[in-house]
């Protein structure tokens, strides 16, 4: 069994409703469509069928009418003719054929009843797939619409990654220039220090020389 099973089905369904409960509302409306689509097929075949039926009805009626007429003038001959016999099996033939266009008349007013039921079922039919098709129509311009909504948001994300990483790396490099000069700064202390204590012995030998000198000069 498909989506639908009888036209009073897809006439009485809300669509809205089953396309708020399906997981695939675009997948759930293309299978609507196309059930309608089937289903309308099928009812414009009815239709023409049913069209058919009252032609041939129709004219099954005006064919019984014009045959009573004829028996009812051949009643009427007899009658003329002294032949109440003949006049009497004319009535019945008569008869007969008038109870033949009641039931012919009788299916023709059905049939009449049932091309009004099935010409409204088709129009609102119509409006239905209609309506389907304008929804489907949404759905896939709704669906585009987030899909690139949803490329445009993955780009910025990564463009707000990367400038997040940009940042981050420009600041190791501020750290790490700013650790070199501190390095740097130590490398100076050290050598001037070491030129300090080289002077301060320097200036302790040459004292000592001195006195030497003097000691050896006395």
């Amino acid at each position: 069994m498909g989506i639908f099973s009888r036209f009073a089905d897809i006439i009485n369904s809300n669509l809205n409703a089953m396309l708020d409960k399906a997981e695939d509302p675009e997948k759930m409306i293309a299978l609507i469509i196309q059930e309608m689509e089937e289903t309308l097929v099928e009812g414009r075949s009815n239709l023409a069928r049913m069209l058919a039926d009252k032609k041939d009805l129709t004219r099954q009626l005006e064919a019984r009418k014009a045959e009573a007429v004829e028996w009812q003038a051949k009643a009427r001959l007899a009658v003329k003719k002294d032949r109440d016999d003949l006049a009497k099996a004319a009535l019945l033939e008569r008869d007969g054929v008038n109870r033949d266009a009641q039931a012919i008349d009788e299916s023709l007013t059905s049939v009449h009843q049932q091309l009004s039921e099935l010409t409204a079922e088709l129009e609102q039919l119509h409006e239905k797939l209609a309506n389907a098709r304008a929804k489907q129509k949404s759905l896939v311009l709704r669906s585009k619409v987030a899909a690139q909504r949803y490329k445009v948001k993955s780009q910025t994300e990564r463009l707000r990654v990367g400038d997040s990483l940009d940042k981050f790396a420009a600041f190791e490099r501020k750290l790490d220039a700013l650790e070199g000069k501190v390095e740097s700064l130590n490398i100076t202390r050290s050598t001037l220090k070491n030129e300090i204590d080289n002077f301060a012995s320097n200036e302790a030998l040459e004292s000592e020389l001195a006195q030497l000198k003097e000691a050896l000069r006395s």
